[in-house]
């Protein structure tokens, strides 16, 4: 039976990469991947644009227990080394923002790109691993397409969020099987279930602030059929979804403005007043009170301001794995080496990618993760 260099499970962007820094270091590479197309996240991100890279990306910008981690990978490859690697293939990009860059054309650019890279190398479609083993420094991987043996492994099977696109927990398994702890498992950049707003505010969508715990986000936030959304949300969700207040107005003292109005604007209704700084569904979920504001007690108006500048969702749950764009836990980085990848357990096992609990902000984070890491890993294994 051939012995490869590396076998790589996961053809998604931190696989690909590896296996491109391993072809430039000679080395014979197996990609084995369990759906029938390479990249099938990158090929769908950005909503179809690819959201690449980040120029700000940083340990500040990555969640999970040791978020540190990240520090040494990125500095290896770094969002200019990314930047680079995307003019060299003549994608056509753009800023959309400071330090945030997409495809001009769409993701297919970025997938292209990466199998460009990797030229020649074996990939095995449709295939799923059911075990590895290590004996005498040689892995031998179980497929249900056959045996494949390795000097080195990559574990780069991503997270379990789309499911609809083929994702596996195996690399989870494998890494306990190897002694790994694995932390617990949530959906991330994600939409919101609640049940505190009415479906008729669904499409209305504004700038807010949303705190959760210590965490504050300021981003625009969309009111869903079923709850919330926007990036506001979905940044919110890196951190769960316990104890969430939200901002509809973060410039604004609510009771102040009420205030005033009830003294120079005492004719109107309070509904009228928060409609000139709110869209007026919002307003009227907020108050529908038809009374002038006159006739309303500063009490009254305290509370009506707290709905503006302090609401509080206590109902709130992730939409789920299948919707979430990321996967939150993973295996513990810590007894996985910053610098090389490899594992400190077993050795010439390497990791790569979302498999890990790391995981980025919105905005080019976790591919720029996705590329550092597997360039990492690829550099090593």
């Amino acid at each position: 039976m051939k012995i490869f260099d590396v076998i790589i499970l996961g053809a998604g962007a931190a696989g690909l990469k590896a296996a491109s820094v391993l072809k430039s270091r000679k080395k014979s590479v197996l990609i084995v991947d369990m759906g029938d197309a390479p990249a099938r996240k990158v090929a769908i991100s950005g909503g179809g644009k690819c959201n690449f890279t980040n120029t700000h990306a940083d340990h500040t910008h990555y969640f999970g227990k040791n978020p540190r981690f990240v520090m040494s990978a990125l500095s290896q490859y770094t969002p200019f080394d990314t930047l680079n690697w995307v003019k060299s293939h003549d994608i056509d990009f753009y800023e959309k923002e400071p330090g945030r860059y997409f495809c001009k054309n769409t993701a297919e650019d970025v997938v292209s790109a990466l199998l460009n890279d990797i030229h020649g190398t074996e990939i095995k479609y449709n295939t799923n691993v059911q075990d590895i083993e290590k004996n005498n420094d040689i892995f031998t991987v179980k497929t249900d397409n056959g045996t494949f043996q390795s000097k080195s492994v990559i574990i780069a099977t991503g997270g379990l969020s789309y499911s609809h696109l083929g994702v596996s927990n195996i690399g989870h398994i494998i890494a306990k099987k190897f002694g790994h702890k694995i932390e617990p498992i949530r959906p991330a950049l994600c939409a919101i279930k609640t049940k505190a707003f009415t479906p008729d505010l669904a499409g209305i969508s504004l700038p807010a602030q949303i705190k959760i715990g210590k965490n504050i986000i300021n981003d625009d936030l969309l009111f869903t059929h079923f709850g919330i959304g926007g990036p506001a949300t979905y940044r919110t969700s890196l951190f769960g979804t316990q104890n969430i207040v939200i901002n509809f107005a973060p410039n604004i003292n609510a009771f102040d403005l009420l205030k005033q109005a009830k003294t120079k604007n005492g004719k109107k209704s309070v509904s009228n007043i928060i409609a000139e700084i709110l869209p007026k569904s919002l307003a009227r979920f907020i108050c529908d009170d038809v009374r002038n504001i006159a006739d309303i007690k500063d009490s009254e108006l305290k509370i009506i301001a707290d709905k503006i500048n302090h609401f509080e969702i206590n109902d709130a749950d992730a939409i789920g794995l299948a919707s979430a764009e990321v996967t939150a836990g993973g295996i513990s980085t810590d007894k996985i080496s910053s610098k090389t990848m490899e594992s400190q357990i077993c050795e010439k096992l390497y990791f790569a990618g979302e498999v890990m609990d790391i995981t980025g902000d919105l905005g080019g984070y976790n591919l720029q993760w996705a590329f550092a890491s597997g360039h990492v890993a690829g550099l090593n294994a």
